[in-house]
């Protein structure tokens, strides 16, 4: 052997035995196991492909107002439509809305369905405000009644209009699914979300998580780690995510044994709130604002104001989600919707 090799192959033997083993860092990367740890290597290009799968949703629901003076006492036993048309002093239209997100499952022969939080597209159907008593106590007349007049619900960049149909919703697992229907010659389709559906059940104290939504309606994508993992029979859980209105019906994915290996484990459901009523000036229109160097005067009206409580996110868990679909799959084939999630190789 030629002496002149003897330094290069010192060289690699050196830089073979000094270079950390991937399984001396992670020796629990290929344990089966839903990862704890950052993920090892860059996960920029799954993720952004995650990503073409969610959307942006908002739904506004329209209210036609009765409006009753002091004069008719007008107990809810007392209203029909007469009364709404005869005593009602005023009748005025109103809305509401609230903005979410959804993860498109299923994008075949022009049907493209969607799934979210049943809480993002649900609205009750009458609010009735009674009047009070002078010592303050509620009375048994009706001052305003709103009945619910149309309620739609748009996915943002959607064409033809963007509105979708309410398909199916389970308002106590907090679960919808979406669909629109387009003709054949529009050729247009969502990308369906790419992995497979986990089990939130085999979550630890710890796990891992990404989270995709659109808070505020701004499309992100944040990290987050499993706290109280199986909490009840379905497998739900909380995480430390920092998340902001809108971010309800997003994606939770977990990675099992490194990247690309993602996993849906869940959906966002909702953050704890505290609800505040206070005293604040009337709102004025045209974007002005009071002068704060001079006393306010004028009356005071009350106000309602939510503080959320940030890191603590609940989780609706995917088996949650999954027997919601299986619910629903007949009725969804003969609808023209074919769900595409699917579970794991190995199961």
């Amino acid at each position: 052997m030629s002496n002149k090799l003897l330094p290069i192959i010192f060289i690699t033997v050196l830089l073979n035995s000094c270079a950390p083993k991937l399984e001396t860092i992670y020796p629990t990367l290929n344990d089966g196991k839903y990862d704890s740890e950052f993920p090892y290597k860059s996960s920029s290009p799954e993720l952004e492909r995650i990503s073409e799968s969610v959307q942006r949703i908002n739904c506004t629901i329209f209210y036609k107002i009765y409006k009753f003076s002091p004069d008719e006492q007008i107990t809810y036993k007392m209203l029909n439509d007469d009364v709404l048309k005869d005593k009602a002093a005023s009748e005025e239209f109103g809305n509401n809305s609230l903005s979410g997100t959804a993860f498109t499952v299923s994008s075949e022969n022009g049907a493209i369905a969607l799934i979210t939080c049943a809480h993002i597209v649900s609205f009750p159907d009458t609010i009735m405000v009674f009047r009070e008593n002078p010592d303050g106590s509620t009375s048994p007349f009706v001052e305003t009644i709103s009945i619910r007049d149309k309620e739609t619900i748009y996915v943002a960049g959607f064409p033809e209009g963007s509105e979708v149909e309410l398909l199916a919703k389970d308002d106590q697992a907090d679960i919808a699914i979406l669909g629109k229907k387009y003709s054949g010659q529009t050729g247009f389709r969502v990308p369906v979300f790419p992995y497979p559906i986990g089990k939130s059940k085999e979550l630890e104290w710890g796990t891992f998580v990404y989270l995709f939504g659109y808070p505020i309606n701004y499309q992100m994508v944040t990290k987050a780690i499993v706290s109280s993992p199986n909490r009840d029979s379905q497998g739900s859980f909380l995480v430390d995510a920092v998340v902001n209105p809108g971010f309800s019906g997003g994606l939770v994915l977990a990675i099992r044994d490194g990247v690309p290996h993602f996993e849906l484990v869940g959906m966002v459901q909702w953050v704890p709130e505290d609800e505040e009523t206070y005293l604040a000036p009337q709102k004025l229109g045209s974007g002005k604002s009071y002068n704060t160097l001079i006393p306010y005067t004028g009356k005071a009206y009350p106000f309602n104001h939510k503080s959320i409580k940030y890191g603590i996110t609940k989780i609706i868990p995917v088996e949650a989600i999954k027997e919601f679909l299986n619910k629903n799959r007949i009725m969804l084939k003969s609808e023209g919707y074919e769900i595409s999630l699917r579970n794991r190789e190995n199961d």
